[in-house]
């Protein structure tokens, strides 16, 4: 992830094919919604285009999942089948980071989606997303955590087993290679 938060044309050109090719096989997570009403949303945002591209180049397979008309944005989650697999490995948040004494992970969960421009998603989302297909099988994702339960220490994650989301509590300040993120974006 650089500093500079805008694509060159080509790579514009190459995340709208990679989007739209995502869009086209997956309708079923966004039925009633045209590619090309989000298409002229995103060549209107530069920087969300910047965000999508970072969540591509992460794993993420960010993908189309809702349309918000309050508000006129399309949202976007991570859709790839489990959790990122360039955003694993990370404690929770920078006071986790900062906390650990030895064997710090590389990074925060928190940090990295500011860094990228995304949010991270809720359980409630998080449970939404798992209406739309079967996603962290074999891995788990942070999710975003109450404030109570992050004074206390603790942070969140989700996985789907058994037919089931389940969501489990760990110290912030943990992390394993099983473990990253997902994402959610509106443009």
């Amino acid at each position: 992830m650089g500093n500079k938060k805008e694509l060159l044309k080509e790579e514009s050109d190459v995340l709208l094919k990679v989007l739209k090719e995502r869009f086209e096989k997956n309708t079923s997570r966004h039925e009633g919604i045209q590619w090309n009403a989000v298409q002229a949303k995103l060549e209107a945002n530069p920087l969300k285009l910047w965000s999508l591209n970072e969540m591509e180049a992460t794993g993420g397979e960010p993908d189309v999942v809702g349309y918000d008309k309050n508000t006129g944005e399309y949202i976007f989650f991570d859709c790839s089948p489990e959790s990122p697999s360039g955003r694993r490995s990370f404690c929770y948040d920078r006071k986790a980071l900062d906390g650990r004494k030895e064997n710090k992970p590389k990074n925060s969960v928190i940090d990295v989606a500011d860094a990228m421009g995304i949010e991270l998603l809720s359980e409630e989302q998080y449970r939404e997303l798992q209406k739309l297909g079967k996603f962290d099988n074999k891995t788990s994702s942070w999710i975003r955590t109450p404030d109570n339960i992050r004074e206390l220490g603790g942070a969140i994650f989700a996985d789907f087993r058994y037919g089931t989301v389940f969501v489990y509590h760990n110290g912030a300040d943990s992390y394993y290679a099983a473990r990253g993120f997902r994402g959610s974006l509106r443009v």
